[in-house]
């Protein structure tokens, strides 16, 4: 009895403080817990994120305030972490709109090829949300800016050109009285030319390869398509080679005059008019 009851009061003893101590630890490990997941949770799930002014009657105003200061620094991300939780967290503040606005130009601003396709995302949907509001029409500037920018060389892919061409007629045909016109129209001959000399290049390749009538059939393309294209005196000169090459000198020599009268200055000028004395002779023999 005496060893059973000196082990009950060794088991008592023993026990209580240790179950008394892992209570403590475990409600200091759930507070901290909490803590942490009330941090995550009011920050977005980013502990880097601008935290959210309280005890201010106007909190929307002062990160927007905010986030157009780091936008004007080029502090594209924190800039957009400040207008993000205007649009997460403020859905009837009045500077929602512009906020979704200047996400995308964070994202335009980096100008990345990721960061491209996230701007062109935003600013789609602004235009989507919000067709009547004062920003519009720079947003679907700044959807064919994002293409422009992204543009490759002529040698290679033209879907980035094509889609500048497709957004800055979208902004010709809704906006024809914007201020902005002078830049789109500018923009928009860029891109066309771009587009144009591709397709030069592909009928000069035809050409080289003595498939004239591919060549031909390109460089008309080129002229019907984009008749004002800023280097269609090549287009010309090479147009004219392909038809006097395939017989058709009557044809070809209009396209030599058409050289000359257009650009005087042209490269090709010289032989322009050589070959229309070389066809003209002929037509006489």
């Amino acid at each position: 009895m005496d060893f059973q009851r000196g082990d009950r009061t060794m088991i008592h003893i023993h026990h209580r403080p240790v179950f008394r101590r892992g209570a403590e630890w475990w409600s200091v490990g759930l507070t901290a817990c909490l803590l942490t997941a009330t941090a995550i949770g009011c920050g977005g799930g980013s502990m880097n994120r601008p935290a959210v002014p309280t005890g201010e009657v106007e909190a929307d105003r002062v990160l927007f305030e905010r986030g157009t200061t780091a936008l004007e620094e080029r502090d594209w991300s924190r800039a957009r972490e400040y207008f993000v939780q205007i649009r997460d967290n403020y859905p009837q503040s009045q500077y929602r709109a512009d906020a979704r606005f200047f996400i995308g130009d964070t994202y335009e601003g980096e100008g990345s090829l990721v960061a491209s396709v996230l701007a062109l995302d935003e600013y789609g949907d602004f235009l989507s949300l919000y067709p009547t509001h004062p920003r519009a029409a720079n947003a679907q500037y700044k959807v064919g800016l994002v293409h422009f920018k992204q543009m490759r060389s002529a040698e290679r892919d033209q879907t980035e050109a094509n889609g500048a061409v497709a957004a800055f007629q979208t902004f010709i045909a809704t906006y024809p009285d914007h201020e902005l016109m002078p830049e789109v129209l500018a923009r928009l001959r860029d891109a066309r030319d771009r587009l144009s000399e591709h397709d030069f290049i592909v009928g000069h390749f035809y050409h080289r390869l003595k498939n004239h009538a591919g060549a031909i059939s390109r460089f008309r393309q080129i002229l019907d398509g984009d008749p004002a294209y800023t280097r269609r005196d090549q287009v010309y000169f090479y147009l004219a080679e392909s038809l006097a090459l395939t017989n058709q000198q009557v044809e070809a020599i209009p396209y030599f005059a058409r050289l000359l009268d257009e650009f005087e200055a042209s490269e090709y000028a010289e032989q322009a008019r050589i070959r229309i004395a070389e066809l003209e002779a002929g037509k006489e023999r």
